[in-house]
């Protein structure tokens, strides 16, 4: 028995169109282009900032693939291989459990995964996962594609050893192994910086020189937030005040996580609009944007441990600093922060969105915040019940005289450290 529920914004892991407003994933990148690069026999890159949308993607992308009969598609997760960290004699293995039995699951091939678990441990690690491609696509009766999830997030030898096998087995596509191989993950494979056992540091283009392309999956539209949105309003009946769609725009640029959790928070964890006759308006936006910044979500924690990177902290501090225009990160690097969502750069360098804007300076002064004292206290307060800014700026000024040295040598990032502090 299938129990019938409302649909619902989604906030964790792939979209299931049963039970998640979305936009169709095919739609949010070139599906002719992606065609065209697998019919040609490439390999390339899918590449985006956490929470974009690319799982879902590479999933409807296998199911079409596959429903269209001409390439046998499988999809495989190997992020689990991360523990191994640069031990490739535990994370090789572990990428072949996890491509195999993804074989058994998508393809219903489980002799794949038999075959792995019986032969393919008889080789070693630096040729295991290049076997079990060749075994795959020798044994299929059709062209195999191979979609790979969370490559970036393999460190060390064990990523290394990846490429190179997979660059290895290129030449002998198709017939022997996948006619085409896309990696997916947060970045680009230009900015993967591999450290060996050795103290070594290679760079995924030398490691994996045969990517013929790399895409990169975009933010919503203003249309297509609006799109998503509204699906509710469809489905349930209840509207939304239009002034919000502007507010979300802002807050987000488009950011799919931030569009979903914004409309989670306003439709569902606020219970007043549970009751679907209630048009939901301005003030339960603001209220429910509050409430999903103060609640410090994983896809934000996420976001504020990016910033303790060195390339990262180049960058972002200039532009905290108010400092754009003397911004004297590499070019590469700006790039980099780009790509993972951090910041855009068009029409001008800038934190991505408004709520990226006032999250990141929040998370860097957590500790500063919650050490100030006073803060019980309202002698800032107008009987009016407002900020009286002249004297909360004048107290201020009068403590930054006499600490400012001081606390700013607390916070990681110095060069903002006065931005910060106020």
């Amino acid at each position: 028995m299938v129990v019938q529920v409302e649909r619902f914004f989604n906030n964790a892991g792939p979209i299931k169109p049963e039970l998640h407003y979305h936009i169709d994933p095919l739609k949010r990148l070139d599906w002719d282009e992606v065609r065209r690069l697998i019919d040609g026999q490439r390999y390339f890159v899918l590449h985006a900032p956490r929470q974009t949308g690319k799982t879902s993607t590479l999933l409807v992308m296998m199911r079409v693939l596959n429903e269209e009969g001409h390439y046998s598609c499988a999809y495989a997760n190997i992020e689990a291989a991360q523990t191994a960290r640069g031990d490739v004699t535990r994370g090789i293995p572990a990428v072949c459990g996890a491509v195999s039995s993804a074989l058994a699951l998508y393809l219903r091939r489980p002799d794949l995964e038999d075959w792995n678990l019986r032969e393919g441990q008889k080789f070693s690690p630096q040729n295991q996962l290049s076997k079990l491609l060749n075994y795959w696509t020798v044994t299929s009766d059709k062209p195999t594609v191979l979609f790979l999830d969370e490559v970036d997030a393999l460190v060390g030898d064990t990523l290394i050893s990846l490429l190179r096998q997979i660059r290895t087995g290129y030449v002998q596509r198709p017939n022997a192994f996948p006619q085409s191989v896309v990696l997916c993950g947060v970045r680009d494979i230009r900015d993967y910086r591999i450290h060996q056992g050795g103290g070594e540091i290679i760079t995924g283009g030398s490691a994996f020189n045969i990517k013929a392309e790399s895409l990169r999956m975009g933010n919503f539209s203003l249309e297509e937030i609006r799109a998503l949105w509204l699906q509710h309003t469809e489905e349930t009946g209840q509207a939304f005040d239009e002034a919000i769609f502007t507010e979300l725009w802002e807050d987000t640029f488009g950011q799919p996580w931030l569009v979903n959790a914004l409309g989670n928070e306003i439709t569902c964890k606020l219970r007043v609009n549970r009751d679907r006759r209630r048009k939901i308006g301005l003030a339960d936006y603001k209220e429910a944007r509050e409430e999903l910044i103060q609640s410090r979500a994983a896809h934000l924690d996420q976001l504020i441990d990016k910033l303790q990177e060195p390339r990262v902290h180049s960058v972002v501090s200039a532009i905290l600093a108010t400092e754009e225009d003397n911004l004297h990160a590499a070019p590469a690097d700006v790039e980099y922060v780009a790509d993972l969502g951090l910041i855009r750069t068009r029409p001008s360098i800038s934190i991505s969105n408004r709520i990226y804007r006032e999250v990141i300076p929040r998370e860097l002064t957590w500790a500063a915040q919650v050490m100030i004292s006073n803060q019980e206290q309202e002698w800032y307060v107008t009987p009016e019940h407002r900020l009286d800014m002249p004297k909360l700026l004048a107290a201020f000024q009068q403590f930054f005289r006499e600490h400012a040295d001081t606390w700013n040598e607390r916070f990681s990032y110095r060069e903002a450290g006065p931005q910060l502090l106020m």
